[in-house]
């Protein structure tokens, strides 16, 4: 369990809004039952989660203060006719690590990857799969290894 109070910030990629809605009412859920408070910053797409988080980071580095413990990114990117959904999630997936590499964050990746609306529902919908709230649960698990091991993120 968390000793102190927790601020995540979600970042979700509402494209396909109906999906994300039920990432992110997983994660909220699990959230709230876990007493983490939490901000939430809608983006068009997936593409655009990796730079969220950073602009998060420069704001704190500015303000020279600590706004979020831990970072939670949601999205969905389906298959389609072209290699589009290969170079973003690819490139998503590579710049968030880099960031929670780069930065020591607590980061809770979920960025459907999927073949069709239907692998969708099922990875999304808090009553199945809830990958939402799983999205939210590493995100609490690695906020406590990082206090755990005396880490402070770095810029």
């Amino acid at each position: 369990m968390i000793q102190k109070k927790c601020n995540v910030l979600i970042v979700a990629a509402t494209f396909y809004k109906s999906i994300i809605d039920e990432l992110i009412k997983g994660a909220g859920q699990v959230l709230n039952d876990s007493d983490v408070s939490f901000n939430l910053i809608e983006v068009p797409g997936a593409f655009e989660l990796p730079a969220v988080v950073s602009m998060a980071l420069a704001v704190e580095k500015s303000e020279n203060k600590k706004i979020y413990d831990g970072y939670i990114t949601l999205g969905c990117v389906i298959r389609g006719e072209t290699t589009h959904y290969d170079y973003v999630c690819g490139e998503t997936a590579r710049a968030l690590q880099e960031l929670s590499t780069k930065h020591q964050l607590a980061l809770g990746f979920g960025l459907l990857t999927v073949e069709n609306v239907d692998q969708a529902k099922e990875r999304a919908f808090v009553d199945r799969k809830n990958k939402g709230g799983e999205a939210a649960e590493a995100c609490i698990k690695m906020i406590q290894v990082r206090n755990d091991l005396g880490v402070q993120s770095s810029d």
